[in-house]
């Protein structure tokens, strides 16, 4: 909650190099709890608009959340102990458990992050990045009784009477998991209730699929410019925490959707960001330090 507090307020600025190249993997990490850590996956999707620019979807979550409560993110929540299950790996495109945990330098279980970002997009904005296996083609919700059968099928996956394996194989889908692109890596501050390992991803928005908040979870929606996203944010219009804001940071620097999924498949493996909490001579809580800050 503390973090949650200081993210409504304080700005941080984690873009530099420094900030970067000081912290090179969790092995280095000062007295981490890495028992305490959830792992968690957020996916940013993007999509085309007018003069060849590009928004990406962003969620409000509700106020009475136990995390993040009232903050703009991108879909996303924790890995499931069912996103790794060893029948998804033959419904998952171009990617499988070895390579996906080399990317996330793990030693097993890699995939089930990807299956996570899937999973969580489809539960808390109704997209499902996934192809019919019959027509190769990304499933359409362009039909109302497609789309009121994965409205169905988006509810049973969010109370957990259905798995993605039971929907992959009712509807004949492979999750697409080759289009989407590990970017970042954050890891909430010792010293908070909640943490989470958290990766983050990104991939282009299907074009026939609308996504819309799920009034439990999350409460609105938004499609913007990150630029946008991030001026809201700086006249405290939008409240979101330094992780957000920095990938907003990251999409911010390309000007077409296009550009921004090229760089994403050169960014291999993305260094851990660590903040930590900035305490007063009271030990009270001050603000964020990132790696590079003085005093970190």
């Amino acid at each position: 909650m503390m973090y949650q507090r200081l993210a409504m307020r304080i700005l941080v600025d984690v873009t530099s190099s420094d900030a970067v190249s000081n912290f090179s993997s969790l092995d280095n990490l000062d007295k981490l709890d890495k028992s305490a850590l959830r792992p968690a996956a957020t996916v940013m999707l993007i999509r085309d608009i007018e003069n060849g620019e590009f928004e990406v979807f962003m969620l409000q979550r509700t106020l009475n959340a136990a995390f993040a409560g009232g903050m703009y993110v991108f879909p996303g929540g924790r890995v499931d102990e069912s996103d790794g299950i060893e029948e998804l790996e033959q419904l998952c495109d171009g990617l499988d458990d070895e390579y996906a945990s080399g990317l996330l330098e793990i030693l097993s279980g890699g995939l089930a992050y990807w299956v996570a970002a899937i999973r969580e997009c489809f539960e808390e904005a109704g997209v499902l990045l996934a192809r019919s296996t019959k027509t190769n083609q990304t499933i359409a919700f362009d039909q109302p009784a497609i789309a009121n059968r994965f409205d169905a099928a988006r509810l049973k996956i969010h109370d957990y009477s259905l798995s993605m394996v039971e929907l992959c194989r009712s509807e004949d889908l492979h999750l697409i998991t080759d289009s989407i692109h590990y970017v970042s890596h954050w890891i909430t501050p010792v010293g908070e209730a909640r943490r989470f390992d958290t990766r983050f991803f990104v991939a282009r928005a299907p074009e026939a699929q609308e996504p819309l908040h799920d009034s439990q979870e999350t409460i609105a929606s938004l499609w913007v410019r990150p630029q946008d996203a991030l001026d809201k944010l700086e006249h405290g219009e939008l409240a979101m925490f330094p992780p957000t804001s920095e990938n907003l940071k990251f999409l911010a620097n390309y000007k077409t959707s296009g550009e921004v999924l090229a760089a994403a498949k050169k960014v291999s493996r993305p260094v851990a960001i660590l903040p930590k909490l900035r305490t007063n001579s009271d030990g009270k809580v001050i603000g964020v330090l990132m790696p590079g800050d003085p005093g970190y």
